[in-house]
This record gives structure tokens, sequence and C-alpha cells, in this order.
């Protein structure tokens, strides 16, 4: 059964106190066994009736293996209504969505038959689980080692063919992005789909490319679908550069029936970074970082407002970190350096005030000794500060924040980092830890750990209209015996709810958190 808490309480203290009430009140769904106990939740989705529907990758074997997907359906009262195994092994999701009672599955999978790569969707009913099988694209191509290749810093292009796909916020269309390269054929088309798996339109991008290599990364889509704008860093071919020096800049690509219009922001000791392109009432706006040299350091906010039809920039403007940010990350205003930031969302006031936030996040790795006496390269990933500023409808910046929090994991990322929620000018982040408490710094500084025991708190930290900080742990671990998937959640915009899922081992459960 569903057993519902409703938080009233004063805050703890950390070095200073805060006395203000949370407007949270969160439900727990009841657990359920589960038989798979390792998997990575990939989709999480409304179904139209206030249920929802997710979507696990599952491994079983003596050395874990990728066996197929799980799917769940729950009603609107987190109750598990049914569940279905389909076990599927060899191509490689790339995402799963719902739209109008269908699940999609997209994937990408080498046909040795053709001798090609092929991007088929997987589609069945939610009420009567019976997938069929669609081609979208299939791409003539040798099999290269990670064709799949989307990350923040690091792009291989030698590889002979790349591909990406992204989707727009709410999985209304999306693109995919085809790269072959093999002797002097070098050719790169982009395709524009809606999410009835209707091809809108397709360009030929291969001119662009005589210079320098594309690495997508966002998307935006006009309402009727004419148009898509893409972020992405250019990567250079024929420069030289020095080892610390950026390779690429940042261009916003518009794609439409007519052709191909690209912009690019960098200026006169302006670099820009972590872009995201953002339509709004007919005006189209990219927010990101810059840095005044060309290495991975970042100096503060830029802000660009462009013409929808002719990308022509019509304002630009930069904002440099403040005194308070930087006291906020390092305790002192000096010159610490501020890097590897990475664009989470963005979300608006009442006012159309843009309030933009990212994430520190960076890879390191080390060779270590398995159990057999071999050497295993181990890969770390660090979900580590939070940023988020406040920029009014002219690009200036009303003041940026930093939270000082430290993640890593080698494993499922679900669990760390941290997901975020705005509803009257305050915005709410939803981070998991061990720790009973953010730790003490200097200066009255707090920083949130991941902490040591298996069992995980939910802390909310809420930025008023003002950027003043507050925070709250607001789901004790006794009480959420299974941690969170803080990073993937599924937000309910109408009812101001933000949903996660749960799970440990063999036990599973929905946990439903309203923002009042």
């Amino acid at each position: 059964m569903k057993i519902r808490f409703i938080l009233f309480f004063a805050v703890f203290t950390a070095g200073f106190t805060y006395a203000q009430k949370m407007p949270i009140s969160y439900d727990f769904g009841e657990k359920y066994d589960d038989r798979y106990k390792y998997s990575n939740l990939v989709s999480i989705s409304e179904d139209g009736t206030g249920g929802t529907v997710l979507v696990r990758s599952y491994y079983t074997g003596m050395i874990l293996k990728p066996k197929g997907y799980f799917i769940e359906h729950y009603n609107k009262d987190l109750e598990l209504i049914s569940e279905y195994n389909y076990k599927l092994k060899g191509p490689d999701l790339i995402e799963g969505f719902l739209k109008n009672g269908q699940l999609y599955l997209l994937f990408l999978d080498y046909n040795w038959e053709t001798l090609s790569y092929d991007y088929i969707v997987h589609r069945s009913p939610i009420s009567n689980f019976n997938f069929t099988e669609e081609k979208l694209l299939s791409i003539q191509s040798d099999q290269v080692q990670q064709p799949y290749d989307r990350n923040y810093y690091n792009r291989n292009f030698s590889s002979g063919f790349t591909t990406t796909a992204l989707f727009n916020d709410d999985k209304s269309a999306f693109i995919i992005s085809t790269h072959f390269k093999k002797g002097k054929i070098n050719k790169h088309n982009i395709y524009l789909f809606n999410a009835s798996l209707n091809k809108i339109f397709e360009q030929d991008f291969s001119n662009e490319i005589e210079d320098k290599n594309y690495a997508f990364e966002n998307i935006v889509v006009s309402p009727n679908m004419e148009r898509v704008y893409i972020i992405g860093k250019a990567y250079f071919k024929k420069k030289r550069f020095t080892a610390l020096e950026r390779k690429f800049q940042y261009e916003l690509i518009m794609l439409s029936k007519q052709g191909a219009i690209t912009q690019n922001f960098d200026g006169p000791g302006k670099f820009s970074e972590a872009l995201k392109p953002i339509l709004r009432n007919g005006n189209l706006i990219c927010v990101g970082f810059y840095a005044d040299r060309k290495d991975n350091r970042y100096n503060g906010l830029g802000y660009f407002k462009l013409d929808p039809v002719t990308l022509e920039i019509q304002i630009r403007k930069y904002n440099p970190f403040s005194n308070q940010f930087m006291s906020d990350k390092f305790g002192t205003e000096d010159a610490e350096q501020v890097k590897n930031l990475v664009f989470k969302n963005v979300s608006f006031t009442q006012d159309d005030e843009i309030l933009f936030n990212a994430e520190e996040y960076f890879v390191t790795s080390s060779v270590q000794a398995n159990s057999s006496g071999g050497r295993l390269r181990v890969e770390r990933f660090h979900h580590n500060d939070i940023v988020s500023a406040k920029l009014n409808l002219k690009g200036e910046m009303l003041w940026a924040r930093n939270i000082n929090k430290s993640e890593v994991t080698q494993g499922d990322g679900a669990y760390a980092s941290y997901c975020s929620y705005t509803k009257n000018d305050n915005t709410y982040f939803f981070i998991s830890s061990s720790a009973e408490n953010p730790q003490l710094l200097n200066n009255d500084r707090v920083i949130f750990k991941q902490g040591m025991s298996r069992n995980r708190n939910v802390f909310v930290i809420q930025l008023d209209k003002h950027g003043k900080m507050s925070y709250e742990k607001i789901i004790d671990d006794k009480e959420a015996r299974l941690p969170l998937m803080v990073s993937k959640p599924l937000m309910d915009f109408n009812d101001n709810a933000v949903l996660f899922y749960a799970k440990r081992g063999t036990k599973k459960q929905l946990v439903n958190v309203s923002i009042n």
C-alpha cells in the first residue's frame, strides 16, 4: 500500500541555522520484489493517464552480460499493474519514449548481411505488449569499435563511422546524425523525425565538414517542425594547437528544407562553452559559459539572442562570475579555476527570467590489478558542484551560486548527480547522500558528500528568487530503505511533482515528491 508523509519541520544546523519550512510532501509506493538484481534504468515516461512506464536493461550470468529489457507499468497510485520481459540481445539501445499509448525503443545495430549500421525502432502498445520492428535508416559501413560516440570532451572522427541521435526536451522530435568517411568519401547527413517516426526532412551536411568535424550536443525544434536548431562543437581539422588549447568552437546550426545555416559565438578574447539553444515566445536564445582564453577554464556565463530565421546575433552578453559565486565555490574571491561544467537544464520564471543549471563533471581513470594478476583500466565518473544562475530578459546575470557537492561512481550514475525543479521562482535541487548532514567548510560553507553507508538520505537545496540558499533533509534513510535514482526522474509539471524510481538488489518502489 502507499504510505504518505508530509513534512513540517525546523531545519538542522551545520554551522548556521535555517528556519524555513520546505513546501515538500512525498508518497512511498509499495515495495515490490524484482527478479533482476543487476540493471540500469534507461527510460521513464508518463503513460497519459497519470501512470508511469519504466524500461530497464538487465544483466545476468556468471560474467554479467545484457540479456534484454524489463518493462514496468505503474498506475497513478504508484501500484505496479504489469511487467513485461522483452528478451532482446545485440542492438544498442539509444533511447526509449512513450507517445499515444505506444512504447518506442530506438536501437542502433550492425547488420552483417548488408554490412550496414541500422537505426531500428521496436514499438508496442503498453496495454498489450507485442513489439514490431521498423527500420528508420541504414548506412553502409565497415564495423567500427565505437559508432555511437557522444561525450563531453573527446570525440573520435577517425574510426570511419560515427553517429548521434538527439531528442528535444519533450521527445516530440529527434535528429539522427551520421558521418561516414572512407578514402575520398566524406559524407555527413542529418535527419529530422517526429515522435511518430515520420521523417520531416534530411540534409546533406557534407559541405560543412571540409575544415571541421561536428559533435552535436543539444537541439531545439520549432513548434511547426520546419526548423531544427542544433548546438555542437566544431572541431578544426587543419589548425595547430598547443597541448592545453581547445581545438573546437561552439556553433549553432539551423536546418530546414531550404538548407543549413551556421553561426559561431566566439569573439575577440571570448570562447563559448556548454551552450544550450532555447525557443521562448518566438525568440531564439543560447545560454552557457565562456572563457577568456582558449583553454578549459571558465570565466562566466554567456547569453546570445539570435534572429530565428537568419541566426544573426541581436544581443551578445558576457557575465563574469560574481564574487559571491567564487566565494561559494572556493571560500575566496581569488583566482582558482572554474572548469568541467556541463549543462543540465534551463527553466523560466513567471517573468520569463532564465534559470540556468549545470554541474561540474569529469572522468578520471587508473590502472589496477585484478584478481587474476592482470591489469585493469578503471574509469571513475565525478559529479561535483552544482552551478545555478539567473539571467534577466536582456541577458544580464542577476545572480550565480555554487552548491558544493562531491560524488564519484564507477557504475550506474542514476544514483549520483541531481535533478532540479522550479516553481514560483524557487528552484529545488534533489540530491542523494549517505551522510547525515553536509560537511562544514570554512567561511560557513557546506559541502554535500555521498558518504559511505549503503542507505541514503534525500536532501533538497532551495534557491529563492534572490539566490538565497537553504537546505533540508526531506527523506531519512530509515524511511527510504531503497536508494532513489535522483538523476533520472519523471517531471510532472501539471501537478508540480517529481517521481523517482528506487531500487536495490531485488527490491523496488516508486517515490513521488510534490512541491506544494
